[in-house]
């Protein structure tokens, strides 16, 4: 999260506006507003992203200071940005000279035999996008090891802006991932959690088919680890995380993605980073049963 919000902090500055996906990320939306930033968010396709006609009409109306997307495998939708449609969101940011912020944290997580996206930021001519990346989701996420790629147009101010927040990060835990890149061990790694992965979110979105209404959508990512769901209209997600705390069940209420109020008020994000267990059984059975009662109670 540093690195998108050194690179936030160097091509804006407060009351900026700021496009992002809908939904995206809430921690995005939190790092937006910290910085005194607009957020104006536009359509995202569960399968394809950020839907472009409605970006391009965006530019149009606003002046827009940067676009921040996920174009691989978005939390919470799990959509993937077909490689012609990155080439495409490159090259219409780069006619206004907009910089794009590409937060790349799932990119290494394709469900097999899928392979590694291309990163908008390959396609980039101008300079104009900052690719950050990250091993939080993919091998420690308590190492706080991450990167930026700025390019030249940028190199100086996210040094400049680094140096003057945290200075520097700490060394052993970047030789230590350094020396897990070079022997081959995080491609070994990642071979395994794209299997596993995989496998958690067909079981989990079978689970979900099985014990929920009959009358939900679930997403049906082709990489990352969590699915989007979306409930009957009359479950309140908001109400369904109450009772599911109360069970110490955890969900994400669909309103967190959202700047704007009652948004996805009857979708959940649900997070399959954890392997199938009889506990994940049990509450995905529990959950079930709630979205039955709150649908019928109104």
């Amino acid at each position: 999260m540093e690195a998108v919000s050194l690179s936030l902090r160097a091509v804006t500055k407060p009351g900026d506006v700021v496009v992002l996906e809908s939904p995206t990320y809430f921690g995005l939306l939190q790092a937006v507003e910290n910085l005194g930033l607009r957020a104006l968010e536009v359509p995202t396709d569960a399968t394809t992203g950020m839907d472009l006609e409605h970006l391009q009409l965006a530019i149009r109306k606003n002046r827009i200071a940067a676009v921040l997307a996920v174009p691989s495998f978005n939390n919470p939708l799990g959509s993937c940005m077909p490689a012609e449609n990155r080439q495409q969101l490159v090259d219409l940011l780069g006619q206004h000279n907009i910089p794009l912020i590409e937060d790349d944290i799932y990119g290494d997580l394709p469900f097999p035999p899928g392979k590694r996206p291309r990163t908008a930021k390959s396609f980039d001519r101008n300079g104009l996008v900052l690719l950050c990346g990250s091993i939080s989701k993919t091998l420690a996420p308590g190492w706080r090891v991450g990167w930026v790629v700025p390019g030249e147009r940028y190199r100086d101010k996210i040094e400049q802006l680094k140096t003057s927040s945290t200075i520097a990060t700490a060394v052993p835990p970047q030789l230590a991932v350094a020396e897990f890149f070079r022997d081959g061990g995080f491609d070994r790694h990642l071979r395994h959690m794209r299997h596993s992965f995989a496998s958690q979110v067909q079981r989990i979105a079978e689970a979900v088919s099985e014990s929920f209404p009959p009358n939900i959508r679930v997403s049906r990512p082709q990489g990352g680890f969590v699915l989007w769901i979306e409930l009957p209209l009359s479950v309140d997600a908001m109400k369904l995380h109450t009772h599911a705390l109360a069970r110490g069940i955890s969900i994400a209420p669909g309103a967190l993605f959202s700047a704007r109020p009652m948004q996805f008020a009857n979708f959940i994000r649900l997070s399959c980073g954890m392997p199938w267990s009889p506990k994940i059984e049990q509450a995905l059975s529990t959950l079930g049963r709630l979205v039955k009662q709150l649908s019928r109670s109104d």
